[in-house]
């Protein structure tokens, strides 16, 4: 029984400390906006608005590039990317399209490229931005021409009973998504202006270095393996995150039939959790260092500024459309998020990364596919994955499985599955993972066949190969799907 137990309790405290790890860094700045930003698409914004770009029937000469450029301006984690590629989803975008956007993003977004580059090489950040947007404009044609009946059925369903039908998106609309997105980024860009402190002060807490210290034997810190720990700030940050959690379920879930007190104690709760989440506050010896940086003053005045046009220029059933939208993404998104995250962080703790040097030193089939398993259940939020891929690097890991690595790693966490799964059914999101998978690994085994000294025209003629045997088999797969309909004429 004590075997059992020696065994059992560190897998479980993995899982929690990677859940309040995740919960005190991350959702926040992250997925809070993210939820909002979902919100307003869904309740502010008329389906022909969305379907103008990314609808199904768009040119698909417009809809693709434009879905993969949205993308590559959103430095945030696939868990953040989800709920927006739900938001526009639900507003009539293609499948197609929509699958682009979500592959991009975290794949092989500005920040994540400018930081693979300083970090492993430019060699490596051009593979991953060619490589990720042929691919994931490859991956979202295949799940339009493999789910097409289904699309059409989807663009048929998508008329919202909130944003007005048959009308451009109105300017208020539009400056409050964009007031949104720039609280998004402020958040979330490691840029210096933002990251630097402007103002500090000191609070006399004399105990803040021992209960940092009781936090980091709790959750360790360890960036070498990913491990991110709990600052006090983090405690801070997950109780007002909880007591979100109940005001928004008492002030939300009935919205619709008016705001409550509950409403407004929700939304004054969340706008002080993203000014505190913005801090910088370290334990010293003479207690807490409090300090006020750019990402704070960023904050607060998107908030101005959101208060500002949700006071006077959104009407009152247009806040209720917003609120009841984004509560809906949340209650849908957030509950499989937690289960995700808590699932990873036990499995962190059995898989060693030193195992990746027997599996991926060699750019193999089996090396590639082992760099996309280990993406799998070795997920890192963004940017946190290139200096993780850095160590595999140093432990011996081939170039090659590395891409393949860095592409699947942001695409296919066990959290993120669950959560598109919820979206877009089971069938769907088998068929995306299976294609991110391939299509990873195949970039992975060009990328270092490359850097194995293979030529460029070998490369090609393999490239050549491998799209034309997929393009026989979808067009089998595309002719059994609808031989039923053909023997009914």
């Amino acid at each position: 029984m004590d075997t059992m137990l020696s065994w059992v309790l560190p897998v479980f405290y993995g899982g929690l400390g990677n859940l309040a790890a995740y919960l005190a860094a991350h959702v926040l700045l992250c997925l809070l906006p993210a939820f909002f930003i979902a919100g307003a698409m869904a309740a502010l914004i008329p389906k022909e608005t969305v379907t103008r770009f990314l609808g199904r029937t768009s040119s698909k000469a417009v809809s693709y590039p434009a879905a993969a450029a949205a993308g590559s301006l959103l430095a945030v984690c696939s868990c953040t990317i989800v709920p927006l590629f739900a938001g526009i989803y639900k507003k009539g975008a293609g499948l197609g399209p929509a699958i682009t956007f979500l592959f991009f993003a975290p794949a092989a977004n500005i920040l994540a490229l400018v930081y693979t580059g300083g970090i492993i090489g430019p060699d490596l950040a051009i593979a991953r931005f060619v490589l990720s947007l042929i691919f994931g404009i490859g991956i979202g044609l295949i799940m339009a021409l493999i789910f097409r009946a289904d699309d059409a059925a989807h663009d048929l369903a998508t008329d919202s009973p909130f944003a007005l039908q048959g009308e451009g998106m109105g300017r208020t609309s539009l400056v409050f998504l964009f007031v949104w997105v720039a609280l998004l980024l402020a958040g979330t860009l490691k840029l210096g202006v933002l990251t630097g402190t402007y103002v500090h002060i000191e609070l006399p807490l004399g105990d803040a270095q021992a209960w940092q210290g009781v936090l980091d034997r709790l959750v360790p810190y360890d960036a070498a393996k990913g491990e991110e720990g709990v600052s006090v700030q983090g405690v801070v940050l997950i109780a007002l995150l909880a007591a979100i959690g109940l005001s928004a379920w008492r002030g939300f879930e009935n919205i619709q039939n008016g705001a409550n007190a509950w409403t407004w104690t929700s939304l004054g709760l969340i706008a002080v959790t993203l000014l505190v989440a913005a801090l910088s506050v370290q334990a010293v010896p003479e207690g807490l260092r409090v300090g006020m940086t750019g990402k704070f003053f960023a904050v607060a005045i998107s908030l101005a500024a959101l208060y500002a046009i949700a006071r006077h220029r959104l009407s009152e059933q247009e806040l209720g459309d917003w609120l009841w939208e984004s509560w809906r993404f949340v209650k849908q998104i957030f509950p499989l998020l937690v289960i995700g995250v808590f699932i990873v962080g036990m499995i962190r703790v059995l898989i060693r990364p030193e195992w990746i040097e027997m599996v991926a030193g060699t750019n193999s089939v089996a090396g590639n596919l082992a760099g996309v398993a280990f993406g799998v259940f070795m997920y890192f939020p963004t940017l946190v994955e290139v200096p993780i891929a850095k160590m595999f690097l140093d432990l011996g890991m081939h170039r090659g499985p590395l891409l393949a690595y860095l592409m699947s790693d942001p695409e296919l966490s066990l959290q993120s599955m669950l959560i598109i799964s919820a979206i877009i059914g089971r069938k769907k999101t088998a068929t995306y993972v299976g294609l991110v998978a391939l299509f990873s690994a195949t970039a992975g085994f060009t990328y270092g066949a490359w850097i194995d000294g293979t030529s460029l025209l070998s490369l090609a003629l393999y490239l050549a190969g491998f799209i034309a045997a997929l393009a026989v088999l979808l067009s089998l797969a595309s002719r059994r799907s609808t031989a039923p309909s053909l023997k009914g004429v």
